[in-house]
């Protein structure tokens, strides 16, 4: 995995050349620590860092160029399938100056031009500069593993895969984006293509640009996770070859992902999804699978025990981690430094520390188990929405509109004062104005709890635009294949493998993720509602998939999930830390909440009135990113 920037001049005068892009690429060196390079001409310059997986020898170097030097390009990222293109290539005459996927891209680019992108299998951010077009081609990968920003100021446009190597452009300046920001509140990140800074977007999932010397520019989606040829497949298949043919996508995207030259191993929860990835790769490896955990010191948390029996059970060689408050708290710094933008998921902790203790043991490649349960429908609120959807929801449309309101402020009312039910009173109270309950798997501030803690009379966008966009893309699929859309759209593609890109690579670790192989997206979204949930239980087919490689307590245990017990912290000291800065911080100043109502929750939560650690870490993680990012206040560590 590498990082990549580069600046682009649409006008008289931007500045592109070398003292400018090599300052960008440095302050992305984390993603790469292992080379720099930047390569500029008139009007353009592209700067890379190198974390090398592949052929580490120089002759991966980038940026790279085709043999006449036309097409420069930097790029960061893993193509799975670049063995099957190069033959392809070299049999159309392409001469090779490396091993490396990068320069596969080169060469398919020059066959492709930017459709080349489709051919592509694997996870990777890309900038490509088409000297005879005059044209800048980027690209983000399928599912959004990889992130890619990118500016338009005056006169130029800039990218990276960060955004603080934007803003090391003179151009550019740190300020806040309030439409971003009231979107944030609800979805704990800034929907695509938003950024929490101003004047900054992002590529979203499966998304190209094209962005010309004269400054016009267009982005199109080249894919989507609904194949009509997947779909006649498997509305052909019995449920035991939906069973077969889930266990055979599996194991063909862990041997893809095994593809390196540097040492692997696995993030193990002891949970379905991880322990699977590490059961299929021990079939595949002589040496003993690295597997590695966090725990918290706590029981009703800790997952350590599953993951220590997955690992005795597949002769893993094991570590492990323990994060306290005290580890959350001082590395609050570091955290809005790495994140760019706030994601207010506080896994992001305990992914950062098992991050740093693979990289401290030699391991720089790592498979994650995300993806899957939103693919599966592995939580419980989505099979609580789904219930609620398709039994409650219509008949409370034929109640008249002020009854509906009524009952709706009723419930929340309730819900509110005892801290209990909130999320099933918010979409109560959405369905009761005819609106779609489900808005994602992680809701913060909604309806009327989002209403209490803005500043009175402050007008703001409706998150709802945001939902209604990506249920509308989703056509007629069923309801499981919408929140399925919805979810691989925002929630997974800008918090969830955000979180987990953002907290690996500060460690210089690259983590590559199974369960979104888009093949295996593919199969998963086409499948009919009682393959994914049965019985009431979520991830129904997968269960039955890997029956004969798990222990049958780790495949039937409930889901416990990758958290941590904040909302235990948030009672104690570190509450106590989290208030006062809130308070102080430079964001109070903007006059966008209120802190009264902020503090009520803080009352609530201390006396044990409900659990509002998840609305109050939003508060929290965004505060202190402003101080940072936007006033200047507080120091990376």
């Amino acid at each position: 995995m590498c990082g990549i920037c580069g600046a682009l001049a649409t006008g008289n005068g931007f500045a592109t050349g070398e003292d400018v892009v090599t300052p960008m690429r440095e302050t992305i060196v984390h993603r790469g620590p292992d080379d720099g390079g930047t390569w500029t001409a008139p009007g353009i310059g592209l700067g890379h860092r190198r974390l090398s997986i592949i052929d580490l020898s120089p002759a991966g170097h980038q940026p790279m160029s085709n043999e006449d030097g036309t097409v420069w390009i930097t790029f960061g990222g893993e193509i799975y399938n670049h063995r099957e293109l190069r033959a392809e290539l070299e049999a159309k005459g392409h001469v090779y100056r490396s091993h490396t996927d990068t320069e596969t891209i080169v060469h398919l680019y020059e066959e492709e031009g930017p459709r080349c992108v489709e051919r592509l299998h694997g996870m990777f951010h890309y900038a490509i500069w088409d000297k005879a077009r005059s044209e800048l081609h980027l690209a983000r990968d399928r599912l959004g593993k990889k992130p890619l920003y990118y500016a338009e100021p005056f006169g130029g446009f800039v990218f990276g895969s960060e955004i603080k190597a934007l803003l090391a452009h003179p151009a550019l300046e740190a300020d806040l984006d309030e439409e971003a920001f009231f979107h944030y509140l609800t979805f704990v990140c800034a929907p695509a293509p938003m950024t929490m800074f101003r004047g900054i977007r992002k590529l979203g999932p499966a998304q190209r640009m094209t962005v010309r010397a004269d400054g016009s520019s267009e982005i199109e989606t080249y894919w989507s996770p609904f194949s009509p040829e997947t779909a006649a497949e498997v509305a052909a298949m019995s449920e035991e070859d939906m069973r077969e043919r889930l266990l055979h996508l599996l194991r063909e995207s862990i041997r893809r992902r095994m593809m390196s030259d540097v040492p692997f191993g696995v993030f193990l929860s002891g949970g379905i999804d991880s322990s699977t990835n590490v059961a299929l790769m021990a079939e595949l490896m002589e040496d003993p699978v690295q597997t590695f955990s966090v725990g918290f010191g706590d029981p009703r948390y800790d997952e350590l025990t599953y993951a220590r029996a997955v690992a005795r059970r597949f002769g893993a060689d094991h570590h492990e981690i323990v994060v306290g408050p005290q580890d959350l708290a001082s590395f609050v710094p570091q955290l809005v430094y790495h994140q760019d933008e706030p994601l207010a998921d506080w896994t992001a902790v305990p992914m950062h520390y098992v991050s740093k203790l693979a990289r401290e043991n030699g391991t720089i490649v790592v498979q994650v188990g995300e993806g899957s349960d939103e693919l599966f429908h592995g939580y419980r609120s989505y099979l609580s929405h789904a219930r609620f959807r398709s039994r409650y929801w219509p008949a409370l449309q034929l109640l008249p509109l002020p009854l509906r309101r009524t009952l709706a402020r009723a419930a929340l009312g309730v819900a509110l004062r005892s801290g209990r039910g909130v999320a099933h009173a918010q979409a109560l109270e959405e369905a009761a104005e005819g609106r779609l309950p489900f808005w994602g798997g992680a809701i913060a501030y909604q309806g009327a709890l989002k209403r209490r803690v803005l500043t009175n009379g402050r007008a703001h966008p409706d998150s709802y635009e945001v939902v209604q966009r990506f249920w509308r893309e989703a056509g007629d699929a069923d309801l499981l294949q919408k929140m399925s859309y919805l979810e691989l759209k925002n929630r997974l593609a800008e918090l969830l493998l955000m979180r987990v890109d953002k907290m690996t690579m500060a460690n210089s670790v690259e983590a590559r993720v199974p369960f979104l192989d888009h093949e295996l997206v593919e199969f998963a979204m086409a499948l009919p509602p009682r393959m994914r949930v049965r019985d009431r239980e979520g991830k129904y087919l997968l269960k039955q998939a890997v029956r004969g490689l798990l222990p049958r307590e780790i495949v039937d245990r409930e889901k416990q999930g990758f958290v941590a017990p904040v909302a235990e912290w948030f009672r104690g000291e570190l509450g106590e830390q989290a208030r006062r800065e809130i308070r102080s911080s430079s964001l109070a100043e903007r006059g966008l909440l209120d802190y009264d109502a902020i503090d009520r929750l803080w009352n609530a939560h201390r006396a044990g009135r409900g659990n509002w650690a998840f609305q109050l870490w939003n508060v929290y993680n965004v505060s202190a990113w402003h101080d940072f990012w936007v006033a200047g206040r507080t120091p990376a560590a």
